[in-house]
């Protein structure tokens, strides 16, 4: 039997999951593309987290990927204006709180994104710029504690507004737009195709 691979980009207000078995209606991906059966989503993105998604109908494919220690970026948009010494602290690692103790985060690469990324408009507005000026940042993380990455950029002061996934080793976001789905042959991730 020859499986399925997509690319999705998961937007705002979606869980990362077909079922959901609570009584509270929520948004899930089968809402977004006409999905195999079997389709499993590899990892997760927050409901309000955006961006790279990817699924498979091959759940080897899936252990495969998640056993990996695999480079994940995210573009964040802050509230407020980043500075150079918040990204040298994100670099290093900073203390998060985690399953109620405290976590320092290993050493990432992040960095100022001076260009505003075009990921098109968020289903929720995010709020009004009266509220001050906002910024973005390009962290990149190989761990994956829960909301991890908004708590790192809150240990440094500037709470997270917005969070886009634009990389999974070397599978990129590229120009999709929020609820596009792209058939794959496979995951290149790092030198070896999964």
């Amino acid at each position: 039997m020859s499986h399925q691979h997509f690319i999705l980009f998961k937007p705002y207000g979606y869980l990362s999951q077909f079922i959901y078995e609570l009584k509270r209606k929520k948004k899930l991906l089968g809402e977004l593309h006409n999905f195999p059966d079997g389709t499993m989503a590899i990892g997760r993105l927050d409901e309000d987290s955006e961006g790279l998604l990817l699924l498979t109908t091959d759940g080897k494919v899936s252990e495969q990927i998640r056993s990996k220690k695999v480079d994940k970026e995210y573009y964040v948009q802050v509230d407020g204006i980043i500075t150079p010494e918040a990204i040298e602290e994100l670099q290093k690692g900073v203390e998060i709180g985690f399953d109620g103790g405290k976590y320092i985060t290993k050493p990432c690469s992040a960095f100022i994104v001076t260009e505003i990324p075009d990921f098109g408009p968020r289903a929720k507005k995010i709020r009004d710029e009266r509220h001050g000026p906002t910024s973005w940042a390009s962290i990149t993380v190989n761990e994956g504690k829960f909301r991890q990455v908004r708590k790192m950029t809150a240990a440094v002061g500037f709470p997270t507004l917005r969070l886009v996934r634009v990389r999974i080793g070397n599978v990129y976001l590229q120009d999709l737009k929020a609820g596009d789905v792209l058939e794959v042959p496979d995951f290149k991730l790092e030198n070896n195709s999964i």
